[in-house]
Order: C-alpha cells, then structure tokens, then sequence
C-alpha cells in the first residue's frame, strides 16, 4: 500500500478515536443535586435542587470543544423549612411557575489544562434564572471516567462525565428583590454543583 493511501487511513482513524461523545445528565439514579447556600448576617439557608437534565459533549483528546446545557428543574429547589420553600417558589422570588428553568449553556472554554482523565477549564456561558441571562465564567472540573458506567448504574455500559464546579451569582442581578431583605436572605448565592453524565454504549 502506498505512503498516500496510509495517511488517510491515519487520519480516519484518529478521528474515529477522537470523536466527542454525548453525555447525558438525567441521572437514572436520581442523585445528582446543585447545592446552594446564603449566608447573611441573620439567617444562613441551605438548600440543594435534585432535578437536573441536560446534554453535554467531550472530546477528552479536544476538551477545549466542549459544549452543551445543564437544566435544573427550579420546581426541585428545596430548603428544610417547609415555610422558606414555600416563600422561595412563590412568585416574590423565584416563581418556579412562571420561570420553570435555571440553566447554564456553554460558549466557550479557555485555560484548559488536561492532567490523565481530569481537565480544568474556565468555562464562558450562559447563565438563565429567573427570567433574566447573564454571560458568566465558571471554573469548571471535568473528569472523564471510561468505562465506569456499570460500577454506578448496574446493567448500563458505557463511560461517565463528572462535573464540578463552584460559583457565586448575586441574586440582584437575576431581579430577585433587589436590595431588599437582606439581613436574612444574602444578596450573594453560593453556588455548588457535582453531577455525573452517562455516554451509553451497546
């Protein structure tokens, strides 16, 4: 075979091997959670949202290509006191019926470091909630875990994406009561996320 004849083969292959994969982040086990916490000086509230869904696609050999949208369901935001749950679904805040979506999508990846399975990026994207977008960066912790589908969901094959990630938003800039209540609901939210993506194979 011919020198010329190789190198596309060559090619094709790498470009089979390096093809991004979908990862899919409505977790069959139903644990993936966003936690958030505001601290302020009277009261600190801790919830977390269980109702996350979305795509992602990653290219471990192009990681810098990485794209997609995380959607956290804001009907699933819980907090322990069924009084405050109430108050933060209703309509002077979040208004869950109205505003059923919070969402973050990518637009771009930069300082992308890659270590083994881990890659770090500060990760540009779009950031929904309450009606209101905003272009924000995030630091964000990719692990890529081949195979490990089935050591987490038994009779599933196929390789996991793990996210993390931690952020802060101002509510204000979401209009949610802006300068108001702020001795017992802080106007920044802590934001932290840890879920798990499946790409399933046959």
């Amino acid at each position: 075979m011919k020198l010329t004849h190789i190198i596309p083969l060559i090619s094709l292959a790498t470009a089979v091997y390096a093809a991004p994969q979908s990862f899919d982040f409505k977790d069959p086990k139903g644990v993936n959670n966003a936690v958030f916490k505001l601290d302020a000086p009277l009261e600190s509230i801790n919830g977390s949202a269980s109702g996350i869904s979305g795509t992602v696609s990653f290219d471990l050999e192009n990681p810098a290509a990485t794209t997609g949208k995380i959607v956290v369901a804001a009907e699933s935001l819980t907090v322990p006191n069924p009084m405050q749950k109430e108050h933060l679904h209703g309509a002077n805040w979040l208004d869950v019926a109205k505003y059923p979506e919070i969402s973050f999508e990518t637009k771009s990846l930069a300082n992308v470091k890659t270590d083994g399975n881990v890659t770090t990026a500060d990760v540009t994207g779009t950031f929904s909630l309450h009606g209101v977008a905003k272009e924000i960066t995030v630091l964000v912790k990719f692990t890529y875990l081949k195979d490990k589908l089935a050591s987490r969901v038994p009779n599933l094959k196929g390789d996991l994406l793990v996210i993390r990630a931690n952020f802060v938003i101002n509510r204000e800039d979401f209009n949610i009561n802006k300068g108001q209540y702020e001795d017992k609901v802080s106007p920044t939210i802590d934001l932290s996320l840890s879920i798990a993506g499946a790409a399933i194979t046959k």
